[in-house]
């Protein structure tokens, strides 16, 4: 039950007070209404429950059938294989990222506000279909010595799997929302005259 504090009791008559103590009279505060909320979600949560069971449409036998089918069991092996990859990586890139936008090189802090400026401003399944197609624009790949021989060349399709180009979208995706959390923890635990320095290098 909350409490709050009331106006200092005075001291007795003829009772010396210490200075700066006064004896607070704490009253509980009664609230008789709080338990309707609660009481309010609990039925609405049941009766939507009640409703999606009950409801034949939802099919719930074949759902059962097919809820451990080795299909599903495959999709979701590999939805969380590509969360745990693409955050780590996404990690990773982020912290880079934050540090290079705390760089007193305008060049470097530039170059980490756009990264994070593009790809938090673009939609994650554009960047999906862009790494997917990306042999669309870009057939071969050729690795050597600028201006030189070609050591290696290859094509795009091989090299871009639909595994890669997933990884590569939601990694890079992730990078960028990970730099601003960083940036912003970072920024936050450091001293004031710190932060002021940082901003006018």
């Amino acid at each position: 039950m909350s409490e709050v504090a009331v106006a200092p009791r005075l001291p007795a008559s003829g009772a010396r007070a210490d200075a700066g103590r006064e004896e607070l009279v704490v009253v509980p505060l009664r609230r008789r209404w709080r338990w309707v909320v609660p009481a309010v979600l609990v039925l609405l949560a049941v009766q939507v429950g009640r409703l999606v069971i009950e409801n034949p449409r939802f099919r719930w036998d074949v759902i059962g059938r097919y809820l451990f089918s080795e299909q599903i069991l495959e999709g979701l092996f590999l939805t969380v294989w590509l969360t745990l990859v693409t955050m780590a990586i996404g990690l990773v890139l982020g912290t880079l990222l934050a540090v290079m936008r705390q760089s007193r090189s305008r060049l470097t802090a530039w170059a980490s506000r756009t990264y994070v400026w593009f790809f938090r401003g673009t939609p994650v399944l554009v960047q999906l279909i862009v790494w997917y197609n990306l042999a669309a624009l870009f057939p071969t790949y050729s690795i050597g010595i600028p201006f030189g021989p070609t050591l290696f060349e290859g094509s795009f399709n091989d090299l871009v799997t639909p595994i890669t180009a997933a990884i590569l979208g939601l990694a890079l995706n992730e990078g960028a929302y990970m730099a601003e959390i960083v940036r912003a923890g970072s920024s936050r635990s450091m001293p004031t005259s710190t932060r002021r320095r940082a901003r006018s290098a």
